[in-house]
């Protein structure tokens, strides 16, 4: 992820590229660029150099359940110590999939992906609550997820 400090200048031209992306990531170059007024090589040019920023990424978003996680669930962490290392610690567990520090009742945040509940048991007591640091969590199940999007824009 890319800080703010750290974040390139981004024109006019590269904020409508990330917008047109972020609507269809399989947008063609060609496309963007007569969108864009910019060849088709300077569009793929534009958008590797924002990418190697990490400014942005270009994934396929799945349906985690039709990919056989049947489970998913946010995990609120309270921490002992620095919550910058058990952040760094739960980044690297594969299940996890989203970790940020927050400010409030919980000192991070956390999204697991799961086969089923028995998983879910096992990564809680196992692997997340055996983390140095981790002095108690709380997790909410999710039931249905109502809204995702991708396309919020720049500034």
């Amino acid at each position: 992820m890319t800080s703010k400090r750290n974040a390139p200048a981004l024109d006019d031209t590269s904020k409508a590229i990330i917008e047109l992306l972020q609507t269809d990531g399989r947008r063609s170059y060609s496309e963007i660029g007569k969108a864009v007024g910019l060849s088709e090589a300077a569009v793929r040019q534009r958008v590797q150099r924002l990418t190697d920023a990490g400014v942005m990424q270009i994934v396929a978003v799945t349906d985690p359940v039709q990919m056989g996680f049947a489970r998913q669930a946010m995990i609120g962490v309270r921490v002992s110590g620095d919550a910058r290392q058990v952040a760094d610690a739960l980044s690297e567990l594969p299940f996890v999939v989203y970790v940020v520090m927050t400010a409030g009742s919980f000192d991070i945040i956390a999204e697991v992906l799961c086969e089923d509940d028995d998983e879910l048991i096992e990564i809680l007591n196992e692997r997340i609550r055996g983390i140095e640091g981790v002095s108690a969590t709380e997790t909410f199940l999710y039931l249905h997820l109502r809204k995702q999007l991708y396309n919020w824009g720049t500034r």
